[in-house]
Order: structure tokens, then sequence, then C-alpha cells
């Protein structure tokens, strides 16, 4: 196959249609028309064999994966998402792969209401980028920059499933008594909080989404609004397979410090406590209150249990070109 066959077989009508969109796939760019009173969210992610995926992965799981990492972009700005190119780099041309990874990547998109409009291939080391582009009320983006001392600090549902699920197969945890299964579900299909994100627009003071680990993740919420927090680890929100983790012997931190959680953590003045919780149960979504925001001091980030400090025993997040 060419890459122009490839690209009208299994890059073309994907996902949803929209009114706004001028142009898709077949020139040289997209183009798309922004309605009055709105702005654009624009993010980007890639994804590289080995180092986001292992090479043996379901390429649904990856084709969902892909997307769902783009969308929890938007979730975090509070953005709907409405378009994405897509950009493959393959090593070889499988159709069978590309079939599969193709029908995710439409089932994904349809059900968030996203419309594939452009995108490249072209042949080398399996690498795949999706650029996304959302829709804001002028000047009411969620950013990093807002919280402010006194807020109470929240998290979506639970932490550290994705960490526990890789530590398993990496061999760093022991799991012959774990639910693998289970637990790898939140590292190869995570479920963006879009819904959520859209919720908190006039609510949240500052949001980001967990890729890289909780407390590496609120180090930049701490550095754009000059803050600190003040987490109670007793408090984080912890999957049924990772209390079974504890009651082996394991511990909390894979939570605080592993990545791939892909929830949201956000601040909010304690006068929204009533509609966060009305949030909650109007979305089926466990919105946990875990902490504090404090003063700017030399931590960006403390950990406390039963009022002590505690102190993490694994490293602090992910990052690359870290060595």
């Amino acid at each position: 196959m060419t890459e122009f066959s490839i690209i009208e077989r299994f890059c073309t009508n994907l996902g949803s249609t929209h009114g706004q969109t001028r142009l898709s796939v077949g020139d040289d760019a997209a183009v798309i028309a922004v309605p009055p009173g709105m702005e654009l969210a624009i993010s980007a992610d890639t994804m590289v064999e080995s180092v986001h995926f292992f090479p043996e992965i379901n390429p649904a799981l990856l084709g969902h994966k892909l997307l769902a990492v783009n969308l929890s972009d938007m979730a975090a700005m509070g953005a709907e998402p409405k378009w994405a190119t897509l950009a493959l780099t393959l090593p070889s041309v499988n159709e069978q792969w590309l079939g599969a990874f193709s029908s995710a990547v439409n089932n994904m998109a349809s059900n968030y209401n996203v419309q594939i409009i452009g995108g490249d291939t072209t042949q080398g080391p399996l690498n795949l980028c999706i650029n996304i582009i959302g829709l804001l009320p002028k000047g009411k983006a969620l950013t990093r920059a807002g919280a402010s001392s006194g807020d109470d600090l929240y998290v979506s549902n639970t932490l550290g499933d994705a960490a526990l699920a890789l530590g398993c197969i990496n061999g760093d945890v022991q799991h012959n008594d774990l639910n693998l299964e289970q637990l790898r579900i939140a590292f190869d299909a995570p479920v963006p909080q879009v819904a959520l994100g859209l919720g908190l627009l006039n609510i949240a003071s500052a949001c980001l989404d967990i890729s890289d680990g909780l407390i590496a993740d609120l180090g930049h919420i701490a550095k754009q609004s000059e803050v600190s927090f003040e987490i109670d680890i007793d408090q984080i929100p912890l999957s049924l397979e990772y209390q079974d983790y504890i009651v082996k012997g394991g511990n909390v931190d894979l939570a605080l410090s592993g990545g791939d959680d892909y929830q949201l953590a956000f601040t909010s003045s304690s006068d929204h406590r009533a509609e966060i919780q009305k949030l909650s149960q109007e979305l089926n979504i466990a919105i946990t209150n875990i902490g504090r925001v404090v003063k700017v001091n030399n931590k960006a980030v403390a950990l406390f249990s039963d009022d002590e400090p505690y102190v993490l025993k694994n490293k602090s997040g992910y990052e690359h070109f870290n060595g």
C-alpha cells in the first residue's frame, strides 16, 4: 500500500462531523471556523513504542489510549474536544493492525464527538502523535495558575492502578495474588474525564490531568500559582485492587508518584463544596478532597499521614530525559 492509500483507507472519515469544519482530510491543511465568543484549546501528545506502550500491545487498545490521553488534556482545560489530526510513523504496512487501530480511533473519536481532520503517515519506528483542538468560552480556560491559599485539593476517581499494573508487568511488584487483568485496564484503556472538566468551569481555580504522577504534576500547579500543597495520604482514593496490594505489604507510594492515571486534580474554594458534591453525583464520578493549598514554602508538596509527615519511598514522578 502507498502512503495515500493508507490515508484514504484508514485515516479518512474518522469520528464525528462538525459544521465548523470548512476543509478536512484531502488538502494540505484543514480549515475550521471558530464560533463567536469562543477560543481554541490546542494540545499534542506523542506515544513511542517501548516508552509509552509495549510492542505487543493490542492495536485497538493503542488506538483507544492514543486518543484518550489527548482528550484528557482537553478535560484538564475545561475544553470541549472537537477536532484532531493524526500522525503515524509505521515500520511496515500491516493491514490487519491498521484496521484494528483505525477502528478504535474512530470509536473513541465518535464517542467524544471529535472529528479527525488531517495528519500524516511516514515509515520508521512505531510512533504515533495526535494534535487535538477543543473549544472554550473566551477567558474561561482552566489553568495551572489560579490556585490560592485556603483552596481545597481534589482528585477524580482512584489513583495508582496504572502504575501498579506497570510495576507488575516490569517485575518490580510481585503480583501472583493481585488481579493484574483488572489493573491493566487502567494502564491500557484510561477513561478521559471530559465531562468533569466541562463541569469544573467556573468551579475549579486550577486544574490539570495526572499523567506523570500526582506529586510531580501538583508541582506544576504549585509553581504556576506560587503556592504549596499539603496532602493527607490517608484520603487518597484507591481501587479495591490497590487496597489488596496494600494489605499484601504494599504502600500508597505508587498512587502518589506513579503516572498514567489520567484523572483530574483540581483546586477550588471551600465555597464550592456543595457544587462539587452535586457535580460528582450528576456525573457519577467520585471526587475526593485529599488536601489543601497553603502559602508557598520551601516544599511544593508536603505529605501527611495521621497528622505526621510521610516520606515518599519511591521517586516523585516520571520525566523524559532524566537519565
